[in-house]
């Protein structure tokens, strides 16, 4: 097998919930030595809970371990978790910064994206890593940067993406801002410009030898998704209401009922020949000739008298025969699929998107592979399970680090490494 592309690149994660996991799995995919610091003392129900019970996993699997911890058994956690390992430390207590800072001489890379007050009062920032490892990159990513006013505010994506103006502008024209979903693009997001940012500041320490802080905004990256909007705004004074499933600028486009239960296309013109082949589809030739659909700015001021129209074809229509018959005259369209209907889509199964993955706990399940896997002389898979809390203790502490046997039974026996979450324990507060 090939050398993954960052092999024998060593990164530290202390990333929480699912941008940062989301951004070091990118890492991981490519190769890079991924280490998971986490913690016995407290157990982060953002990242390792949202678990399923294990009677639910065991009616989809024969395998799952009875004796699993629920930290182990997180759905979210084992997919963003994939090609990582695991540590755990007490971060609050200065053995066990000690065995931090140790790990970050031997690592390339740090990333983290919690609240800045926390780095901060752990003692994990730049300016105390670098003076042990100049060449270490080091990437926060909090919710709003580690400067302004914010710096230390707590956000989930439903925060950061409400605060730069994106909530408003994803609804329906006839709703508020309640009827919004809880899928988040700010997080996704987040994850991929980090690592992107990441392999910047690599390839600058390859030419200078010198590592960096990488300050990210996650909020002020997904700000660039409504660039349209600002502009809008800076050259006309205007403020963007939301849209619903419809465009700007390109006309008809929306999401439309079809045949069966809850089954649905969605399609979208921009132009006179798109649309008439979507006519010429719908047997309605003669509304490609209709003054109200004539062009695409007559299409636009008229959507409301053209969207009953498509909605009397693909009612009575399959969505996938819509879809390829759409396509086929070179309509943009898809079906608008459920999780079941992905799992089964001919052309997801084609490509190889899923991967089939042994869990030692959570037993055999399907995942989604590495996002960039079709590489032509570096592809790309799973290559290593989630690991389990505190799995690769002993080959951190001990092979990277370079504790003794003696040593490292010390921080088993004080409570740094260990595979069970345990009650908080009592410390003394790291000064800030």
């Amino acid at each position: 097998m090939p050398r993954r592309p960052l092999e024998g690149l060593r990164v530290i994660d202390m990333t929480v919930v699912w941008a940062g996991p989301f951004g070091s799995a990118l890492l991981g995919d490519m190769g890079a030595e991924v280490i998971r610091v986490e913690s016995l003392q407290h157990w982060d129900l953002n990242t390792r809970g949202q678990f399923f019970p294990l009677e639910t996993m065991q009616k989809t699997t024969g395998d799952v371990d009875p004796d699993a911890k629920p930290w182990d058994l997180s759905a979210n956690h084992n997919s963003v978790g994939r090609n990582k390992r695991s540590v755990t430390i007490d971060l609050t207590r200065p053995e066990g910064r000690e065995v931090f800072y140790r790990l970050a001489e031997k690592s390339d890379i740090f990333i983290e994206n919690n609240p800045t007050d926390v780095i901060r009062k752990l003692c994990v920032g730049y300016e105390i890593l670098s003076q042990r490892n100049p060449r270490l990159i080091m990437l926060s990513m909090p919710a709003f940067g580690t400067t302004g006013p914010y710096e230390s505010f707590r956000a989930f994506g439903a925060n950061m993406e409400a605060v730069v103006g994106h909530t408003l502008l994803r609804g329906y024209p006839d709703s508020d801002a309640t009827n919004n979903t809880g899928v988040f693009l700010a997080d996704a997001a987040g994850g991929a410009t980090g690592a992107f940012a990441l392999l910047a500041a690599l390839h600058y320490r390859n030419r200078t030898g010198k590592g960096q802080f990488i300050d990210m905004s996650q909020a002020e990256n997904v700000t660039h998704t409504l660039s349209q909007a600002f502009m809008d705004y800076s050259m006309n004074r205007r403020v963007q209401t939301t849209l619903g499933n419809r465009d700007p600028a390109r006309a008809p486009q929306g999401v439309y009922r079809c045949t069966g239960e809850d089954n649905w296309i969605a399609l979208s013109c921009g132009s006179d020949a798109e649309f008439r082949g979507l006519c010429n589809v719908m047997g309605r030739p003669e509304l490609a000739t209709d003054e109200r659909f004539a062009d695409g700015l007559s299409r636009h001021d008229n959507q409301d008298a053209l969207d009953p129209e498509i909605s009397a074809w693909s009612v009575g229509q399959d969505y996938y025969e819509a879809f390829h018959a759409l396509q086929a005259v070179g309509v943009a369209c898809s079906p608008v699929l459920n999780s079941a209907a992905v799992f089964a889509d001919a052309q997801l199964q084609e490509r190889g998107v899923w991967q089939r993955l042994k869990h030692p706990k959570a037993g055999t399940h399907w995942y989604l592979g590495p996002i960039i896997g079709h590489m032509s002389k570096t592809p790309l898979k799973i290559w290593k399970y989630a690991s389990t809390l505190g799995e690769d203790n002993e080959y951190v502490y001990k092979e990277v680090c370079g504790y003794t046997d003696e040593e490292y039974q010390r921080f088993v026996e004080t409570q740094h490494a260990g595979t069970e979450i345990i009650a908080k324990a009592k410390a003394p507060a790291a000064p800030r």
